[in-house]
């Protein structure tokens, strides 16, 4: 009808998103306040400058979302986090700055329970990015489970059931999540053989990050991890992640398959974007990919399984119930990108049986 409002992109439908700033620099508070404030679905409800004043305004406040620094002084984000997720469990946001020990710190917070990491505005990453990046990030985590969340965290360290491949072969397996994907990415690559098929993924998250993220991985499961670099080869035994801040796109050359790695702007409000990895596979292997989209709020991907699926790949999406946020999952679903639905324990037997 028209005059009808336009349907709410927040789980909150007669009050706004209220968000906690924690952060020991007053220009970050500040600007953040500011840029949050041109969102009409959120409302900064208050700021603070270290983890003992933030407990406090955690209780008197009751925000949905807290943003939180690592490096801070009394006491330092993770153990702060531990705290929070301990006896009040709330959707946290990660806010490191853009350096290695930052990533390392980063990953350390998410296995403390922390649902999304992000880096802060500089030279490198500007406040119009960061901009669209954190209001994005505060809405995702906004609809997280944190019940789900819990339960995620426990179960990371049960060893999963690896999966035997009887033969190589040369299909692409091309991976899109946001939201809660490190958790689901960790799960599906520790079940993978050792000569599983190559894998090219794309996880929302900053440089640096995304280089941590993959050196985690690369110790945990038989593949080869590792953050992608311009040029590399997509081959049996290995996963590259495309590295943040980089759009990153499969190419062939003969019978090779390989990586570009480029800058860009933003593609579906993200870098990397699902869509771009995903619209060149659907151009260089076609019927030779399978296509996976995980968690995630948003849609990013939606289109380019879409493509993949008209091509001729198999593709695949996450159910709702195994999802930490069923956005980018539904909306590829809903657009006739999906030729499977599987859980995320499913995803991975999926995943070797279409291969």
């Amino acid at each position: 009808m028209n005059g009808s409002p336009t349907p709410r992109l927040t789980p909150f439908a007669n009050r706004k998103i209220r968000v906690l700033i924690v952060d020991d620099s007053a220009l970050v508070r500040e600007i953040f306040t500011r840029e949050l404030a041109r969102d009409p679905e959120l409302e900064v409800v208050g700021s603070a400058p270290d983890p003992y004043v933030a407990r406090d305004k955690i209780v008197a406040l009751k925000p949905d979302v807290v943003t939180l620094d690592i490096e801070m002084p009394r006491m330092d984000g993770v153990t702060f986090l531990r705290k929070l997720m301990k006896y009040f469990p709330l959707p946290v946001i990660i806010v490191s700055s853009l350096t290695t020990k930052g990533g390392e710190l980063a990953m350390e917070a998410m296995d403390a329970g922390a649902v999304e990491v992000m880096c802060k505005p500089g030279a490198a990453y500007a406040v119009g990015d960061m901009s669209v990046t954190l209001i994005d990030k505060i809405k995702a985590a906004a609809w997280v489970n944190m019940k789900k969340r819990a339960a995620e965290v426990a179960a990371r360290g049960v060893t999963p059931t690896r999966l035997a491949l009887t033969r190589t072969t040369n299909k692409v397996i091309a991976i899109g999540a946001s939201t809660g994907g490190t958790e689901a990415l960790q799960s599906v690559l520790t079940s993978m053989p050792a000569n599983a098929p190559g894998i090219v993924i794309v996880q929302h998250m900053p440089e640096n990050f995304t280089r941590a993220f993959a050196d985690r991985l690369n110790t945990l499961c038989a593949i080869e991890v590792k953050e992608a670099a311009d040029g590399d080869t997509v081959t049996p035994g290995k996963a590259l992640i495309a590295p943040g801040n980089f759009h990153m796109l499969l190419r062939r050359s003969g019978a090779v398959y390989c990586v570009q790695v480029k800058s860009g702007p933003l593609v579906s409000r993200h870098r990397p974007s699902v869509d771009v990895l995903f619209k060149s596979v659907a151009r260089f292997a076609g019927k030779n990919a399978v296509g996976v989209i995980m968690t995630g709020m948003g849609a990013d991907g939606a289109d380019g399984l879409k493509e993949m699926r008209d091509a001729g790949a198999e593709t695949v999406a996450q159910d709702e119930a195994s999802c930490v946020v069923f956005g980018m999952p539904k909306e590829a679903i809903e657009r006739g990108g999906a030729s499977h639905v599987a859980s995320l324990n499913a995803i991975p037997k999926k995943i070797i049986e279409l291969a």
